[in-house]
């Protein structure tokens, strides 16, 4: 019975329950009642991840040279000193803008360098601080004096405001050359940390001053790194910054990109930073000038409306060449804005800029970056020998000495895994590639009810339908002629990209019979079109039609051949299989019910910490298969990465998170049978992160299976995917890349933790970058062979290139990036005081995403 169920019983006028039992009998004098013990509480075991049970045999060997360069340490009997650094004004506020902390503490190194016994710092630039052997005391007071410099804690109280000329400050402050700020810094001592450690980590032997003692060593190479930096780099000047094409386009565009940028102002020589960018031209910028010398009837001073240009050439003398017909730089506030012309700027040196890149800036960086092997080794050597690590005094304190030879190590080629495609054939791949010439496809499907859109593309639609048609024939697939080709009216092309789907769905709805299976959509532009977002969003979400995208330009059969491919996999056909699929004969996989996820979450733009992040969740689904997917995606707070919404109980009996979606649809899809075995590929995800996948998205994952049933235990594979990493590998004495299939486990991976290298794709541009598999849990018992050549196989599933990650994975970065396009965040972000850093949980209310049509939501429409 429940608590509440005993307070509902009436009680009759003494205040007793009509039916309670007697009181209990009374305890004899002799008897000491027993206390009962409380049950103790569970413990939450605290997961960590695995270490490596063996390493893999199977696969040509090779033998590869690597961009890892040993590190050797000598003397171990020494220690590192943290010390703690607070950093104040001259009034005792604490100094809260980042950037000024390293110029102070280099400041104290100059001034106070007899004090600290000459010691060398590796400083983090905010309040940790380390040297090799102990400062003289355990706490050090200085005060130090900066020249020209500037706090970030307020862009007003250090402007060259242009609104207010009353009295003499403003104009005093903009005279002088320099600006002086005085500080006061605190060392104080924190910790020891033994060199030992060090040693201890490089031999897999962690300690509890492991991480601390690597942490040092990353501060020491990352210091000296940024000062050769300074070496090599001198002031951008507007006129030679590439963010200046920028005013081609639309403001606010280029209000986007300058955001928060640093410049310096001439001829003050003052540092600020861009809150915007004028409404109006400088020549017609306006803003109120107090003028001192004129009094109204009150007695105040009147207010002169003059424009920015006539201020700083009549007022201020300053002769400007070419910013009348340019915006102003406004480095104010929203309620008081501070324009100065564009020509007294200058970009500061060495700023990240972390704002999404334009197309062409992004095309032009992989052209930049797209260098072969054995160039970009002979780059790499250049840029060690420049680095000179040899002369960093902290590493000779410490015994450390970097060799300036690539690492070798042993390497081993998996062969390609044999492919199904029609009519029973096999096929092996080559060099990571594969075609379907004079082939079919192992599942073809039927494209009856289909109609043709274009927007406004030119192309002749006639003759692409029937090469599509002819196409599809030469693969199995049979396509009927379409209902119509429809072609938007030349009144709609100069409508938003919204009303331009809305007028097509009206004149599609008007002449159809009925829903059609399929849309062919023909865009006018091949990327970035903004048709596309809105066109996906009406097509999956409110009709629930399957949909493809083109833009047709070079179009011949090999790229109809590639689009039919992706049609025939979103109506639910299937292109090819991996034999080992179809036998079933997948060791592990295929003896018990088995589940693949792929999971990834993509964020906002970098700067745009306002837009919500998206999380997708991908599937397998028709077990024994492993090569048909579904997808999931919803949206969660900005820069979160841990997915929060695969468990989500908003009832005693109501479930509505990702992971029950996924689980129903694989027991629908494969004979009513649950997964015994979940296999889980995490993307995205950096090794600090590690343990909050094992224990925060893996309970969820687990809290999902108990609440279908409480008795139901299936083991769990997690392995973490990472591609944001510079490990790169070169064949000795060879051009090419190394072949696809290339997988190490050796000599530079874990000395503990299960992780190994792979490349699996053929590297025809540049050189191959692999992807980094960490196996951070493996409670069904793989082999090392066998779970490597299941995550070589995987890659294999996609199109007809062996790809660089696993197929899960792949899916679910497409279908967050699809999904994300339906909804339009971009407005958000322009209103947006964020400074690219990381939003709290929930700071923000987040939009959801509108739900597919039941129809397409189980297809591949992602693909």
């Amino acid at each position: 019975m429940r608590w509440t169920d005993m307070d509902s019983f009436e009680q009759d006028g003494n205040g007793a329950a009509p039916d309670s039992l007697p009181p209990p009998p009374p305890v004899p004098p002799d008897v000491v009642p027993i206390k009962a013990e409380p049950e103790p509480a569970k413990k939450k075991v605290v997961r960590i991840p695995m270490a490596r049970r063996g390493l893999g045999s199977k696969g040509q060997k090779i033998t590869l040279l690597t961009n890892h360069f040993k590190v050797n340490v000598g003397s171990s009997d020494g220690h590192f000193f943290h010390y703690c650094v607070s950093l104040y004004y001259e009034d005792g506020r604490p100094v809260d803008g980042k950037g000024v902390g390293r110029k102070v503490i280099e400041r104290v190194q100059e001034t106070y360098g007899n004090e600290l016994a000459g010691k060398d710092f590796a400083y983090d630039g905010e309040k940790s601080l380390f040297t090799v052997g102990a400062l003289p005391n355990n706490k050090h007071e200085f005060t130090v004096v900066l020249e020209d410099v500037t706090s970030n804690r307020n862009n007003g109280n250090a402007s060259p405001d242009v609104h207010d000329d009353s009295n003499g400050q403003d104009r005093k402050r903009i005279k002088r050359p320099y600006q002086s700020k005085t500080f006061k810094v605190e060392i104080s001592f924190a910790a020891k940390i033994p060199m030992q450690a060090i040693q201890n980590a490089l031999r897999g032997q962690e300690s509890e001053n492991s991480q601390e003692a690597l942490r040092v060593l990353d501060i020491i190479l990352r210091q000296h790194a940024a000062k050769q930096c300074l070496n090599y780099h001198d002031n951008s000047s507007w006129s030679g910054c590439g963010l200046f094409a920028c005013q081609s386009e639309c403001q606010r565009s280029a209000k986007r990109s300058l955001k928060n940028l640093r410049i310096k102002v001439s001829p003050s020589n003052q540092e600020y930073k861009i809150t915007g960018l004028s409404e109006q031209l400088c020549k017609d910028q306006l803003f109120s000038l107090k003028q001192k010398s004129m009094k109204n009837d009150n007695g105040e001073a009147e207010n002169l409306e003059i424009t920015v240009y006539d201020y700083f050439v009549n007022h201020r003398n300053i002769q400007l060449r070419y910013s009348a017909d340019l915006p102003c730089i406004n480095v104010g506030k929203p309620k008081r804005p501070t324009y100065i012309p564009l020509e007294l700027c200058s970009l500061v040196s060495l700023q990240r800029y972390t704002k999404a890149l334009t197309t062409f800036q992004r095309a032009s960086l992989v052209e930049k970056s797209r260098q072969k092997p054995q160039e970009r080794m002979t780059v790499l050597s250049s840029a060690l020998q420049r680095s000179n690590y040899g002369a960093e005094p902290m590493l000779r304190s410490c015994g450390v000495s970097i060799s300036t030879n690539f690492t070798q190590v042993e390497g081993r080629v998996l062969p390609a895994p044999r492919l199904k495609v029609g009519n029973g054939e096999d096929f092996f791949p080559r060099n990571g590639r594969w075609n379907f010439n004079n082939k079919k496809l192992v599942e073809p499907t039927k494209i009856e009810r289909w109609a043709v859109v274009n927007f406004s593309a030119r192309c002749d639609t006639n003759s692409l339908v029937r090469d599509l048609i002819r196409c599809g024939d030469m693969k199995g697939i049979r396509i009927d002629p379409p209902f119509d080709v429809f072609q938007e009216s030349n009144q709609n092309r100069r409508c938003s990209p919204l009303v331009r789907v809305e007028k097509m769905f009206e004149d599609i709805q008007s002449k159809l019979p009925g829903a059609p299976q399929f849309l062919l959509c023909l865009l006018p532009d091949r990327k970035n079109s903004d048709l596309y977002g809105p066109w996906k969003k009406k097509n999956l979400s409110e009709f629930g039609i399957v949909t493809q995208c083109m833009a047709p330009t070079r179009v011949n059969d090999q790229y109809l051949t590639n689009l039919l491919l992706k049609i025939n996999a979103k109506l639910g056909g299937l292109n090819s299989m991996l034999a080992i699929e179809q036998t079933p004969s997948i060791p592990v996989v295929s003896k018990v019910p088995t589940i693949i996820l792929g999971m990834d979450v993509s964020h906002g733009s970098p700067g745009q910490s306002d837009i919500p992040s998206i999380a997708a969740v991908v599937s397998s689904r028709q077990w024994p298969l492993i090569s048909r997917y579904r997808a999931s995606v919803r949206t969660q707070s900005p820069k979160l990465e841990m997915i929060d919404s695969l468990f989500k109980k908003v009832s005693d009996k109501e479930d509505e998170g990702i992971m029950r979606e996924v689980l129903l649809d694989f027991y629908t899809s494969s004979g009513k049978r649950k997964p015994d075995q979940i296999i889980i590929f995490r993307d995205g995800v950096s090794e600090s992160q590690f343990n909050q996948v094992l224990n925060i998205e893996l309970d969820q994952v687990i809290e999902a299976c108990k609440f279908l049933d409480e008795s139901w235990n299936p083991k769990f594979v997690v392995i973490v995917a990472q591609k944001n990493h510079h490990t790169k590998f070169f064949q000795q004495g060879s051009p090419d890349n190394v072949p696809p299939g290339t997988v190490i486990d050796n000599k530079i991976c874990h000395p503990k933790n299960n992780d190994f290298y792979l490349c699996a794709h053929a590297g025809m541009i540049g050189t191959t970058r692999p992807t980094h598999y960490h196996v951070l849990l493996d409670q069904i018992g793989f082999s090392a062979d066998d779970l490597q050549e299941l995550v070589h196989s995987l890659s294999y599933q996609r199109s007809t290139t062996a790809i660089s990650v696993v197929a899960p994975i792949c899916y679910a970065h497409l279908a967050a990036s699809q999904v994300g396009t339906f909804m339009k965040f971009e407005d958000a972000s322009e209103t947006s005081s964020s400074h690219g850093g990381v939003t709290a949980p929930g700071a923000i209310s987040v939009p959801q995403l509108p739900r597919l049509k039941e129809n397409v939501c189980n297809s591949m429409f992602f693909c």
